[in-house]
């Protein structure tokens, strides 16, 4: 059973308070439960955190990939919310997972203004998802499971395609 990390950045844990034009009316409980039935009837397992900070965020992952009895293997969830134009710290951290990656913004933050918002952590995607709001989770632990699953019939766990 493939086990996923789901981590939301800072401000996440105001959705469905925080602006609910731009990020919608659900809150992240609500987001995280969606994710949980998804993964259950993948077969899978979502660990979920969520901080302001972004040292906790790299702890709370770095804690999870030196877990022996639940060890992270089937890829990185990640909102890096207000850390997606200088959460180079973080960056690294998921980089060094070695795991696929799928990048979740809930709005399109690229139409925000007349210059697209720079986003450091486009580069090392796997997938990418900007726009669909809340069902941008469900799509993306599908789109990254589909990728193991697809690896795991060529032979080669967790290798991207």
């Amino acid at each position: 059973m493939p086990v996923y990390a789901m981590l939301q950045g800072p401000n996440l844990n105001r959705l469905g308070r925080r602006d609910p034009a731009r990020y919608g009316h659900r809150t992240l409980p609500h987001i995280q439960r969606d994710v949980d039935e998804c993964a259950d009837g993948l077969g899978a397992t979502v660990l979920h955190f969520q901080s302001s900070h972004e040292g906790d965020l790299i702890d709370w992952l770095h804690g999870r990939q030196d877990d022996e009895a639940l060890p992270l293997d089937g890829g990185v969830i990640l909102n890096p919310a207000g850390l997606t134009r200088a959460g180079w710290s973080l960056r690294t951290a998921v980089v060094d997972t070695g795991l696929p990656v799928a990048i979740v913004h809930l709005s399109e933050l690229h139409s925000y203004g007349p210059e697209p918002e720079p986003d450091i952590f486009l580069g090392i995607a796997n997938v990418y998802i900007a726009g669909a709001g809340w069902r941008g989770y469900r799509l993306a632990l599908e789109a990254l499971h589909g990728r193991s699953e697809d690896a795991r019939r060529r032979g080669s766990p967790g290798s991207p395609s």
